[in-house]
């Protein structure tokens, strides 16, 4: 029996989000070990475990995977979420690569002072309304399918579902001029890996609150603030 995938991480979202999203969109159970203390995550540098330095590491098929864009790369390769030829791959790279920009506005969004809360609120909803989602909104009208790549359930799709969750989270009406991302977001939470991720008891975390960033800060020794972009 193939072990399960571990990820090691703190108990939050952070970037890990979407790799447990993208794992469990293709249905894979994993373990989660959680960054508590330095003394945790200075035992994965001493032995070696982090190639870079860095968490997400994720261990999987004898493998202790880091990067994030890595990790995903070979989950929605392994698991048919990768479209069916390099050009299908291609597409879902730079829907994936747009989408991963608008979702990074939020991930500090955390850490920031409430000055810079209000700022980077502003922005993210700026950046969604104008600049991401008027993208999806095109694609899924021109072509009148289901999914946004080659007709067919495929990494773009969790990545785009995730952000529109995380975006509605900030601005509750903020899919109001887009129908076609709403039509696309109930298809998606019907299909039932996503269901279930959805579903209250599920590995998907909350929004951060003060607690994370707390644990982030000292486990990653992160005393300076963090600014808006």
């Amino acid at each position: 029996m193939t072990e399960k995938p571990k990820l090691y991480y703190f108990d939050g979202r952070g970037k890990m989000e979407p790799i447990r999203w993208l794992l469990a969109a293709a249905g894979v159970e994993f373990e989660e070990e959680y960054l508590e203390t330095r003394e945790q995550y200075e035992k994965l540098l001493q032995d070696g475990s982090l190639l870079f330095q860095q968490v997400p590491m994720v261990e999987i098929d004898g493998m202790k995977m880091v990067q994030t864009r890595a990790i995903l790369s070979y989950i929605a390769g392994k698991h048919n979420l990768y479209g069916k030829d390099l050009k299908e791959r291609a597409i879902i790279d730079m829907y994936v690569e747009g989408t991963t920009d608008l979702m990074g506005l939020i991930l500090m969004f955390p850490f920031l002072s409430t000055e810079d809360k209000e700022k980077q609120l502003a922005t993210i909803i700026e950046k969604a309304t104008k600049r991401y989602f008027p993208v999806y909104e095109k694609v899924l009208k021109d072509h009148g399918q289901d999914f946004l790549v080659g007709n067919q359930f495929s990494w773009a799709d969790v990545h785009l579902m995730e952000a529109l969750l995380m975006v509605e989270e900030k601005s509750s009406n903020v899919l109001a001029e887009f129908p076609q991302l709403q039509a696309f977001k109930a298809r998606i939470s019907d299909i039932p890996t996503i269901k279930k991720f959805l579903e209250p008891g599920s590995q998907r975390k909350p929004v951060p609150d003060d607690k994370y960033v707390e644990t982030v800060r000292r486990v990653l020794q992160m005393y300076h603030s963090v600014k808006a972009t």
